[in-house]
């Protein structure tokens, strides 16, 4: 590599989900708050995919992580999803998945991961939001169909969602639970679905209290400018 220095691996956080993930990368999203927070340790790659469910992204989850791509770099993995997958049925089919089978997709997901190396001590599931009735109406109205979720039934997603990390040893963070302690969750979602700044602010400081233990040991890569040696800057970057 150029001058004699090795390869600089830069450590990876990957963040699959939904389209609360695809738009976590815009301003103030909680995606956008983790890669400033690790900028220079690590780079967080988002692998959203606005609409899916678990039943594609099983399929898809091989051909983002391999063990010969990234698998060791790879520090951290959040699977965020279960918003589409609680859908209801007959009112939305095409991204219904029936509760039994999306966890039986989020466990075959930890499997594949566990298979290509990344062990279960990196892997983050992360439960649906609660969902806003009436604001998500709104929208549903406005595109010319009924309500075609229920906040119930997203708890029982989310539920199934914190069994599953139970019986796989993984973490999880129960942003279902977490947003309606106590308190009206509205403020949190933007159309009653998909997170408002504050909504993105509240699970980038709840993910990070679950990601700052594992991610601790990370060091900056490549020194501070003051700390290279300007007579001989090889000494120091390579």
């Amino acid at each position: 590599a150029g001058a004699g220095g090795r390869l600089l691996r830069w450590p990876r956080v990957v963040l699959f989900g939904d389209s609360i993930t695809e738009f976590s990368f815009q301003e103030n999203g909680w995606g956008a708050s983790l890669a400033e927070r690790l900028v220079r340790k690590c780079d967080v790659v988002n692998r959203g995919l606005s609409g899916y469910n678990t039943r594609w992204a099983k399929l898809i989850l091989p051909r983002l992580i391999t063990k010969s791509t990234s698998a060791e770099s790879t520090v951290a993995v959040t699977i965020f999803f279960g918003a589409n997958d609680s859908a209801l049925k007959d009112l939305n089919p095409k991204q219904h998945v029936p509760l039994e089978e999306y966890a039986a997709n989020l466990k075959s997901m930890i499997h594949y991961l566990k298979s290509v190396d990344i062990t279960e001590d990196r892997i983050i599931l992360i439960t649906p939001p609660p969902l806003q009735e009436s604001a998500w109406e709104k929208e549903c109205l406005a595109k010319g169909y009924q309500l075609n979720r229920r906040n119930a039934t997203t708890g029982e997603y989310a539920h199934a969602c914190v069994q599953v990390a139970r019986d796989c040893g993984t973490d999880v963070l129960d942003l279902w639970t977490l947003m309606q302690k106590n308190q009206d969750f509205s403020s949190y979602l933007s159309d009653g679905l998909h997170l408002s700044t504050k909504g993105n602010s509240f699970l980038a400081a709840q993910l990070w209290s679950h990601l700052e233990k594992k991610l601790s040991a990370l060091s900056s890569l490549l020194p501070y400018w003051r700390d290279v040696d300007h007579t001989n800057p090889e000494a120091s970057l390579l």
